[in-house]
């Protein structure tokens, strides 16, 4: 009888041991499943966010299509690009663009993929210099790369030479950084004329795009005087800013903004 007490004793125990080790994986795999660490599972708060961007339309409900809007003051033209500060929709996006690519902050490649933004950069050639290859990496966190002429001239008044110059020499200059061909164009300083409208489409751009709203000194300053963030705005973030803010951190004063209206950020490409 005792012997059989102590077998049974050692049955018992190796049961015990070997449930252990799986009783330790499903722990190990418990904690692996629960947020154990806040910052890495939610990357909003480590970019100063208190609540993740909502989700996107998975694709625009209408996308902007048709000939070329008559602009601000000028005829409309068949054929030529349409010109665009706000995107009619339903959807409450609005996009954000920035300008020039003076400013390359390895961060903010972080904070583009880690939010997964959306975002379009317009690009000057004199401006960005040797630094393509910040952009490069942009590009391939999912920003898209678009038109800013060469040299950053005020567009408006200059012969028609002297413009596509500037526009198709930036669509050459791209295409041979980045393999493509850019759509959009935004002119410096949101200058133009007619003659811009049909040098932008000799490049074979489709539209150039103007801004609503824009992102100075820290503050958001709307054009006419609107106020308010609305579905459909796009939004113009420049190189530099006179309070020495980062870019990283002027775009989450941005996002906080677009939040505090119930929008998220949309791709302009979509919709244009």
């Amino acid at each position: 009888m005792a012997g059989v007490l102590v077998a049974a004793a050692v049955l018992v125990t190796g049961c015990a041991q070997s449930v252990d080790p799986i009783e330790r994986l499903g722990k190990k795999a418990a904690q692996r499943v629960r947020p154990h660490d806040p910052a890495g599972e939610r990357p909003y708060r480590r970019w100063g966010l208190a609540a993740p961007l909502l989700p996107p339309p998975k694709s625009p409900a209408h996308p902007l299509t048709g000939s070329a809007g008559p602009g601000r003051g000028l005829p409309r033209e068949q054929g030529l690009p349409r010109v665009v500060d706000h995107v009619p929709t339903r959807d409450k996006v609005v996009f954000l663009t920035y300008d020039d690519g003076a400013e390359r902050d390895p961060r903010f490649v972080d904070m583009v993929r880690e939010l997964r933004l959306p975002v379009s950069m317009f690009l000057t050639d004199s401006v960005v210099g040797p630094g393509y290859g910040h952009f490069a990496r942009l590009r391939s966190v999912g920003a898209t790369i678009q038109n800013h002429t060469l040299d950053h001239p005020s567009l408006r008044g200059l012969p028609y030479a002297g413009q596509r110059a500037e526009i198709c020499g930036q669509q050459d200059k791209l295409r041979s950084r980045f393999g493509l061909r850019p759509r959009l164009l935004r002119p410096p300083y949101g200058t133009y004329d007619t003659t811009t409208l049909r040098a932008a489409a000799d490049c074979g751009l489709a539209a150039v795009v103007l801004w609503r709203a824009s992102m100075e000194n820290g503050e958001l300053v709307f054009v006419n005087g609107e106020g308010r963030l609305r579905p459909g705005d796009i939004v113009s973030v420049a190189s530099g800013d006179a309070t020495g803010l980062p870019l990283r951190e002027r775009t989450t004063r941005l996002l906080r903004a677009i939040q505090g209206r119930g929008l998220t950020v949309g791709r302009l490409e979509d919709y244009i």
